[in-house]
């Protein structure tokens, strides 16, 4: 049973989550619990749907359990989010290659808004304003207040945050005006790229850049680099070339400006 789902109406309000859902799929009880508590079980009541994860939580007649099981996720290890700054209301944290802006029906357990709600202490809700792809590292700012996440999240929205990444790519990047300056749309929207070269390898034929983007489409930096013919190093959705190496695309600054109320700050990786 590598991949699959229990869909369970409760009759018996008085009955136990992990007893319905470990006899509907098989499943040990201790299973469950684990299983509960990477995020992939899910309570619908009064037609809103909510992870559960407590075993002992009260069910109710008319409630539906979801269990979505997936060995392969749940068999997966978050990696080790580093915390760069925490200023109350939200905090700065460096997310790493391979862990989640946020979970799926699947599980959380490898997301970095679950990752911060575990760790982070004294404990606060988690409110996430923004993401970087899977593959990436870098930089990531997280609410702790739902005013904050909304200030942020309209900060973002206004493209009034600086983000700055930096990339080994494929070559010696030579500027000149269409590609210190990319406007290529993606997917049919806007999308801005201002692109410097930091350094350049010759022995390995490659260039460090520096990015800032004014959008943020999907895989905006990778596609633009891509589409110059500077591939980022590692990238295997926008690169022919056969790499070892992991995803070589870093956000190394980010900027909040002064005028933003309370969440002002230059954060770097």
């Amino acid at each position: 049973m590598s991949v699959s789902e229990f869909h369970i109406s409760v009759d018996q309000p008085s009955a136990s989550p992990v007893e319905l859902l470990a006899e509907a799929s098989g499943l040990s009880r201790q299973s469950i619990k684990k299983i509960m508590w990477k995020g992939a079980v899910w309570l619908e009541r009064d037609g809103g749907v909510r992870r559960i994860r407590r075993a002992k939580g009260r069910l109710q007649q008319g409630d539906r359990l979801h269990l979505y099981h997936n060995q392969q996720v749940l068999a997966e290890e978050p990696a080790e989010a580093r915390l760069v700054a925490d200023e109350g209301n939200f905090s700065v944290w460096f997310k790493p290659k391979g862990m989640l802006s946020h979970g799926s029906k699947w599980g959380d357990h490898c997301a970095i808004d679950r990752w911060v709600q575990t760790h982070l202490k004294p404990e606060r809700p988690v409110y996430l304003v923004h993401r970087l792809d899977r593959a990436t590292d870098g930089l990531m700012v997280l609410a702790h207040k739902k005013r904050t996440a909304t200030e942020l999240a309209r900060l973002f929205r206004e493209r009034k945050i600086v983000k700055r990444y930096q990339a080994w790519v494929v070559g010696h990047y030579v500027a000149d005006e269409n590609r210190s300056l990319i406007e290529e749309p993606i997917d049919g929207r806007p999308a801005i790229s201002r692109v410097k070269l930091l350094q350049y390898n010759p022995q390995q034929d490659r260039s460090l850049l520096q990015i800032e983007i004014d959008t943020g489409r999907k895989h905006q930096i990778r596609r633009h680099l891509s589409g110059i013919g500077h591939p980022v190093v590692g990238d295997r959705l926008y690169c022919d070339i056969s790499f070892d190496e992991d995803l070589q695309l870093t956000c190394v600054h980010l900027g909040i400006p002064e005028s933003a109320e309370n969440v002002a700050g230059n954060y770097r990786a």
